[in-house]
């Protein structure tokens, strides 16, 4: 389990040489008969492959700006890839079953979530990548004729690739990799879709969501919170304001600590903590998002962190990643895990004097 994302780090990244980029486009346009969008018309999707896209011919064509440039959309797309690790979620909630999309870290985008499981039904995507490594003639099997990639990392070299045989919609312009809000994320997929009114609607009842916790709970908007996670002793990480996370939490009404962002390394959204740092996680409210029992045992035996008023007070709050997957619904921090994620954290937080 990893609740992080360091996009930065080349690690997570094998690009492909460019001969076989240049394969694989061959490849992709002979299953596609795609082509860029000077291209001409592609076959016609099946239309059983995903469903809600019915009532939104007039909203077409759409021109979606995004990191690499613009995509126009010119009909409802049937048969969409998502490519962000998240995307699907929003995706699903206007009413679209993707029909192909990457794992988070071997975690299956279907069927596991409490948020997603009614959405998805006894449908399940082609997995096409992990992370931001995508295997592009699967991509290319599917037929899309769309691929949206808004919570990813997607290099111009993938994007161009892609765009050699069906419409994409790459990552926000204007913020850094994974770095956009779920607002913006969720907009342009909607957009992408011709859902706007959709959209707006989903966003707005989240809102309303958020403000009548803050509502509930003044107090929280004096408080700091961090959350933090740590995977081996004497290593810990804590999140960034541009982490879902840490946005999450801010939205429900907490102060987020900017020295957080400060340690951080450019590019990521997370700062590695020694030890010897875990000072700087002495606030208001500690959530640690764990993936055991045993990591949880492993960070209160820490000597250092034993001396934490945090911890002394009992402000520190142990959250699971899954079973229950609280962890999980506010890593995702989409318009269907939001939901989630209030209703299980608030009873928690609250418990916390």
């Amino acid at each position: 389990m990893f609740t992080g994302t360091r996009p930065a780090p080349t690690r997570f990244l094998r690009h492909l040489p460019h001969v076989a980029v240049a394969t694989v486009a061959a490849l992709a346009l002979s299953a596609c008969g795609g082509g860029t969008e000077k291209t001409g018309e592609k076959p016609e999707a099946k239309p059983e492959a995903t469903a809600g896209t019915e009532g939104t011919a007039a909203a077409f064509p759409v021109t979606v700006q995004h990191k690499y440039g613009s995509t126009t959309i010119d009909k409802a797309p049937q048969r969409v890839v998502t490519l962000g690790l998240s995307d699907q979620d929003a995706v699903l909630a206007l009413g679209v079953k993707p029909v192909g999309a990457v794992d988070w870290f071997k975690e299956d985008p279907y069927g596991k979530w409490p948020w997603t499981k009614d959405k998805w039904g006894s449908t399940k995507p082609e997995i096409v990548g992990e992370r931001d490594e995508y295997n592009i003639e699967k991509i290319a099997a599917l037929k899309p004729d769309l691929v949206i990639a808004q919570y990813s990392g997607m290099k111009k070299e993938q994007y161009d690739t892609l765009s050699k045989f069906t419409k994409v919609v790459a990552q926000p312009q204007g913020v850094p990799d994974y770095g956009a809000s779920w607002q913006v994320m969720t907009r342009q997929i909607g957009k992408s879709l011709g859902k706007t009114a959709e959209t707006d609607q989903l966003i707005a009842d989240i809102d309303a969501r958020f403000k009548a916790v803050r509502d509930k709970h003044p107090e929280w908007a004096t408080r700091t919170l961090v959350v933090a996670d740590s995977f081996e002793a004497g290593k810990y990480s804590a999140f960034t304001k541009t982490d879902p996370k840490a946005i999450f939490f801010k939205e429900l009404g907490f102060k987020a600590k900017p020295e957080i962002d400060s340690l951080a390394k450019p590019g990521w959204n997370v700062a590695e903590l020694s030890a010897e740092k875990l000072n700087v996680l002495d606030v208001d409210r500690l959530v640690w998002v764990t993936s055991s029992t045993d990591a949880n045992d492993r960070i209160k035996a820490e000597p250092l962190y034993k001396k934490l008023k945090v911890h002394q007070e009992k402000r520190d709050l142990f959250v699971p990643y899954q079973g229950p997957d609280i962890g999980a619904a506010f890593s995702f921090n989409t318009v269907l895990s939001i939901p989630y994620a209030i209703d299980e954290i608030e009873p928690l937080l609250t418990a916390v004097k």
